[in-house]
């Protein structure tokens, strides 16, 4: 399966305004919480190789399918896809978007035992620039995010497969979203699905992230397919932890729990989780699709979306 964790272990390549209102659809005959508009996101490492290769291109691409706010990955270029963060701000709003999140890794990333750099375009293996972590950068990672008038500071991915990872990444949450706040930003942690997994102790690295960190600073970017994956009911997460959910990665997985598919071919109930947004405390979502193959996946994506949420 392509997913982020996947491509993460084998590339070793993640060492990676006002706020919305929250909204429920039109079409569910729910009223409609937006003044105006329903902004649709999009993550860019959904676009990933169309990003390291022409960024000015895809995002032209993107903006011509309707998707009107991005959350930026890591990139090959270095940076932000090549861009020092206001350059990076000032073309994305030139073509009537806006950025609204990073995702950045929470730890350096360690290449697994006999793991290997995946191929490029030009059958070579790539090659990834030093990235900065939020154990070792967070207050450049925050200072660069305030530069941009980014939104939200968000935690890709960091280990957490030990109680002792879980405790130095719940510190190092801690940290980052005192810096954030000074900032004046948001900061929040997104979950693959391997954090609803028993740590020591029988309590899951979610659970203690959520109950071991200041819910005014730590706020979380659910994943709708991996939570989905994991038996998660994201509507039942939200009741427990009502606002503390302000991002979500709206995507989709089919019935077998493995295969990423397009929003709206699979088996996340989207209907039911939107009209649960203003329990959430939802803020901005981003369609994301890992490495999706084509502009027409990203194209479906966006199409489906809409017609959930009007």
């Amino acid at each position: 399966m392509n997913n982020r964790r996947d491509f993460l272990k084998k590339a070793a390549a993640l060492t990676a305004g006002s706020l919305a209102v929250p909204f429920v659809s039109n079409a569910s005959g729910l009223s409609d919480l937006f003044a105006a508009e329903k902004p649709v996101g999009i993550q860019l490492f959904t676009v990933f190789e169309k990003m390291n290769n022409d960024p000015k291109a895809t995002l032209e691409k993107i903006a011509s399918i309707g998707y009107k706010e991005i959350e930026s990955a890591f990139s090959t270029r270095g940076g932000y896809y090549g861009y020092k963060p206001k350059e990076f701000k000032k073309l994305v709003e030139d073509m009537g978007m806006k950025w609204r999140a990073h995702h950045a890794l929470g730890a350096p990333f360690k290449m697994p035992k006999g793991g290997k750099m995946p191929l490029g375009a030009d059958g070579k293996p790539i090659t990834i620039p030093t990235m900065m972590n939020l154990r070792d950068n967070y207050q450049q990672l925050v200072d660069d995010a305030a530069e941009a008038e980014l939104k939200f500071l968000v935690c890709a991915s960091t280990p957490v497969g030990t109680m002792e990872e879980v405790k130095n990444s719940i510190e190092v949450f801690q940290k980052t979203g005192e810096a954030s706040k000074k900032a004046g930003i948001g900061f929040a942690y997104h979950n693959h699905a391997t954090e609803f997994d028993p740590v020591e102790g029988g309590k899951t690295a979610y659970e203690l992230v959520l109950s071991q960190t200041d819910k005014d600073l730590v706020k979380m970017e659910l994943d709708l397919a991996w939570a989905t994956k994991a038996g998660k009911d994201p509507v039942a997460l939200f009741k427990e932890h009502p606002g503390r959910f302000p991002l979500w990665h709206v995507k989709d997985i089919k019935k077998d729990l493995q295969t990423i598919t397009e929003v709206g071919t699979g088996v996340v109930e989207f209907q039911r989780i939107f009209e649960s947004a203003k329990i959430a405390g939802l803020q901005y979502f981003f369609v994301e699709y890992d490495l999706a193959p084509t502009f027409d996946t990203v194209d479906l994506c966006y199409k489906n979306l809409r017609k959930v949420i009007g």
